[in-house]
């Protein structure tokens, strides 16, 4: 049963896998609309356009860096139910800021000084949104699922995350942006109403000043807030405080071995994902001259890649929580990147310049099935690394603080992401053409595998140790 799709028709799990899956289309609907809108509606130079792809990435990450130690503090103190609920909320009133903007752009009103900007306040406010929400929808398996079904729920949330990045992708490059639009606001209700079937998931530890340093400063500066110097200050202090307890959440998460290799293995990975996501929508333009109904093919081969390894590692694991696979898959990945880079030149020096190819037109070009292949072999690979490791977070840890533990991965896993949007950024900047850096994301796979060896080592010094 580990590997069949039971645990959907019970109520401690599909309202918080249908909630998790509307989160998710949300997010990538809107981010992927407002990119392919701006890239090939807006700038006409691959270097902007990678630049805006990296930009738009970052602020989406950035929440995660600054707020996971608050976010995984607020799910180990109260109900995780309650909490879903309050950030599905505020998603309608996020989701209306960004429909506004495309509406806008889409208008061509004030686009670059205005409705850009507004799309990009909407894409960080949903990165706060997700950086509270995304704590809890693992740290919430191990309160309504038994021990040996926790990695088939934590695959089926993978799987679930990316089948619903496929449907936000494949919407995004398909309809016009005044109908996304209205389609992320809908949604964005739509979750609110599942949200409210998620069952109670009430704290499970007592609230300690001490576990809750930075909760506890933020209650302290809002009863002292007024006076012209505390209101100048609040967001410098806000700022130290989050900081300041993400290094120390971090600290104390780490010492657990692990856990420690696990969240290094995962951040590494997801380096590696940003970049690549980066990548997808300029090279998609301007190395394989497909247009942006291709670029969202991409997205959605890649998607459904994650969503099959997912699910087959659980198979291939039997419900057992390990890292014996991990090493293996991610050197996978590594060489379907590789190949993928070979493809993508061989294409660029085969096809002459042209106007942009529509899918019907793509799909023809001989190189095609083996770019589609590729690119669904490195997804495949990716998926069957990271869910194991996203298992580990939160049973190898106290249930009691197993938000925090996902949280201190969100730290590190955003810092990550953040160097690799930046690292993505400065090499376009650097003039770096856009398919040689898929090298870059090839080589970085062999430092995953690393990590996943000592995972796995350290694995089985604790389990000889037991």
């Amino acid at each position: 049963m580990l590997t069949s799709t039971y645990l959907l028709r019970q109520r401690r799990f599909l309202p918080l896998f249908a909630t998790q899956l509307l989160n998710a289309f949300n997010d990538n609907l809107y981010k992927n609309a407002m990119v392919l809108f701006v890239v090939y509606s807006v700038y006409n130079s691959a270097e902007a356009e990678a630049q805006f792809s990296a930009i738009a990435s970052g602020l989406f990450i950035l929440p995660f860096f600054l707020l996971s130690a608050l976010a995984g503090q607020m799910a180990d103190m109260r109900d995780k139910a309650m909490i879903i609920r309050m950030v599905k909320t505020a998603e309608i009133l996020i989701m209306a800021v960004g429909a506004a903007g495309l509406v806008m752009a889409w208008q061509g009103i004030l686009t670059t000084s205005a409705a850009i900007p507004l799309m990009l306040v909407a894409l960080f406010a949903m990165g706060i949104h997700s950086t509270f929400f995304g704590p809890i929808k693992y740290a919430i398996l191990p309160q309504h699922l038994n021990h040996r079904e926790v990695l088939a729920g934590t695959g089926l949330v993978e799987a679930g995350t990316y089948i619903a990045i496929l449907a936000g992708t494949i919407l995004a490059g398909f309809i016009e942006v005044e109908i996304a639009a209205i389609v992320v606001i809908v949604t964005a209700f739509i979750g609110f109403v599942t949200s409210r079937m998620v069952p109670a998931a009430p704290p499970m530890t007592e609230e300690d000043p001490r576990e809750f340093e930075t909760l506890a400063n933020l209650k302290a500066m809002v009863t002292n807030f007024g006076g012209l110097r505390r209101t100048v200050m609040a967001p410098f202090t806000f700022l130290y405080w989050t900081v300041g307890s993400s290094v120390k959440l971090v600290k104390k998460t780490m010492r657990q071995r692990e856990v420690f290799y696990a969240i290094l293995a995962i951040s590494f990975f997801w380096t590696i994902g940003a970049v690549l996501f980066i990548q997808f929508p300029p090279l998609a333009k301007n190395v394989l001259l497909a247009s942006k109904e291709v670029a969202s093919l991409f997205l959605v081969i890649f998607s459904i890649g994650v969503a099959i390894g997912s699910v087959a590692i659980n198979a291939l694991l039997k419900g057992e929580v390990s890292a014996r696979y991990a090493p293996i898959s991610v050197i996978a990945m590594g060489a379907m990147v590789a190949a993928f880079y070979f493809v993508c030149r061989i294409w660029a020096s085969s096809v002459g310049a042209g106007p942009l190819m529509g899918i019907g037109e793509f799909i023809l070009q001989p190189l095609a099935p083996l770019v589609l292949v590729t690119l669904l072999l490195i997804a495949i690979a990716g998926g069957m690394f990271v869910v194991p490791l996203y298992a580990f977070l939160t049973t190898k840890c106290e249930a009691s603080e197993a938000a925090r533990t996902v949280a201190a991965n969100n730290i590190v896993n955003s810092g990550a992401m953040v160097a690799g949007s930046l690292l993505a950024g400065g090499l376009s900047a650097a003039g770096i053409p856009i398919v040689e850096q898929l090298l870059l994301s090839a080589f970085m796979c062999l430092g995953s595998a690393w990590l996943g060896s000592l995972l796995h080592r350290a694995e089985k010094t604790a389990l000889a140790a037991a």
